[in-house]
């Protein structure tokens, strides 16, 4: 199996670099798929176990100048491999402001991506930083467990406050409880509830909106105004929402009832999904 590519634009090396500190966030250690068109960012844990999962996509034409890949054969055109999510993020924070990047698949005693940073120098030669990341190639017969889950229809599917705002309310919710409800309805509206013995607190989003789709999809003769919910693991929640640093293009919750959260963002021209399973 082989990989390099070569990313050149200063915009879509910073966008890159962006991407990979926003998955440090959100998972210790995540595979990434590598296919002809498509680069994945994926982390499977079991749902029914509790565990969250995602999915993020994003083209390799959008940001690579240069793309080459063999995968495991002709017919299963791709890569997976297992990595610690920071290794790369650290290695890619020295190429901010670079004048170039490569990333290619080596083997340097153990399997590597190797991540060499071309930087700017006030001589006439280029200062070259090399990070190994090391990594493990997953094989053929575990990659059925790393496929994008299907997400079942929603009760209601509803457009995202400001993440920001949010995190700072689920910030403060966590103080007095480990747990809270995330609902919604057909009516643009959103609420996040904790209850203990000693408070009872609801922070209300109104006007948001629905996605179109959504509202002619779901059971017509469901009450707008009905609240389909969903207990939820509150770090599990502020985990996924510390990792967003830049305001998504499209943001939307969509909650099925007593079984999970679905988060659907979209940044420029990447795509993230974040599943977090409801509490029994």
């Amino acid at each position: 199996m082989k990989f390099r590519g070569k990313i050149v634009d200063g915009t879509c090396l910073n966008h890159f670099t962006r991407i990979s500190n926003m998955i440090s966030k959100l998972a210790k250690t995540c595979t990434l798929r590598i296919s002809p068109d498509k680069l994945n960012f994926i982390l499977c844990d079991k749902l029914a176990n509790g565990g969250v999962s995602m999915w993020c996509e994003l083209e390799q034409e959008n940001f690579f100048s240069e793309f080459q890949m063999e995968g495991f054969s002709a017919e299963n055109n791709e890569i997976y491999l297992e990595l610690t999510s920071e290794n790369l993020s650290r290695a890619l924070k020295t190429a901010q402001n670079a004048r170039a990047l490569k990333i290619k698949l080596t083997n340097k005693h153990f399997s590597c991506l190797t991540v060499s940073v071309e930087l700017f120098s006030m001589s006439s030669s280029s200062r070259i930083v090399t990070h190994d990341i090391p990594i493990k190639v997953i094989p053929r017969k575990l990659w059925k467990d790393l496929q994008e889950l299907l997400v079942p229809d929603p009760d209601v599917s509803i457009y995202l406050p400001v993440l920001k705002t949010m995190k700072s309310v689920v910030e403060k919710m966590k103080n007095i409880s480990s747990h809270l409800v995330i609902e919604a309805n057909l009516d643009g509206e959103l609420n996040l509830k904790i209850e203990t013995e000693l408070a009872c607190v609801t922070t209300h989003f109104k006007d948001l909106g629905n996605p179109p789709l959504a509202s002619e999809s779901t059971s017509q003769d469901r009450n707008p105004e009905h609240m389909a919910e969903a207990h939820i693991d509150i770090r599990k929640l502020l985990q996924f929402l510390a990792g967003q640093h830049v305001n998504p293009t499209k943001a939307v919750c969509n909650i099925v009832t007593d079984k999970m959260v679905h988060f659907d963002l979209l940044h420029e021209d990447v795509s993230l999904q974040y599943f977090i399973p409801a509490l029994s």
